[in-house]
């Protein structure tokens, strides 16, 4: 479900007012908590750890909407949201265990063939070993283009990089996958 330009106003206004904020708080995650669950769960891989992330992503959402100025879509902002505390959840495992992000990305793969929450078959999991192979701003760009379906416009607006970039980057990505995939 996408807001409108007026229906998202309207949550805003009421999110940034307290006698509405609950409800209205209710309302944003209930609108929003799958499509962020995914997108997390792309990064993250692990279901348990997407779960703790998203509700941190919510934490932080409603002790600093006030602060939201909408220069960006609520949508874009939550995503930023999201996809920074992913990075830095993923830092610090990585940095917990001493290996580098590249290594531990192998293991989320490695794990997720265990992972009684993938629902995926081999066809998948080859997909996801391809798109670990990618450098993260490549899979960023893959994973809401063919996953979530965002549109380059959109894109634009919640990584602040250009569509042509974006394009660019998507089109790389997919001839990577592609070569991962024909290989393996």
């Amino acid at each position: 479900m996408y807001l409108s330009p007026e229906e998202e106003e309207k949550l805003l206004n009421a999110l940034q007012t307290d006698k509405d904020i609950n409800i209205a708080f209710k309302k944003l995650v209930s609108i929003y908590k799958e499509r962020l669950y995914w997108h997390i769960r792309n990064i993250l891989k692990d279901h348990e750890d997407t779960n703790d992330i998203l509700q941190n992503v919510f934490i932080k959402v409603y002790r600093n909407i006030k602060n939201f100025k909408g220069d960006s879509k609520l949508y874009s902002w939550l995503y930023r949201i999201a996809t920074n505390e992913s990075i830095t959840f993923l830092n610090q495992k990585a940095k917990k265990f001493k290996i580098s992000s590249k290594k531990l990305q192998q293991q989320l793969i490695d794990n997720l063939e265990s992972d009684v929450y993938f629902e995926g078959d081999e066809i998948q999991l080859k997909l996801q070993k391809a798109i670990a192979t990618l450098p993260f701003k490549q899979q960023q760009v893959f994973n809401m283009k063919y996953f979530q379906e965002l549109k380059y416009r959109e894109m634009s607006e919640i990584l602040e990089t250009s569509e042509g970039a974006l394009k660019a980057s998507y089109h790389l990505a997919s001839k990577k996958i592609e070569t991962f995939l024909k290989t393996n």
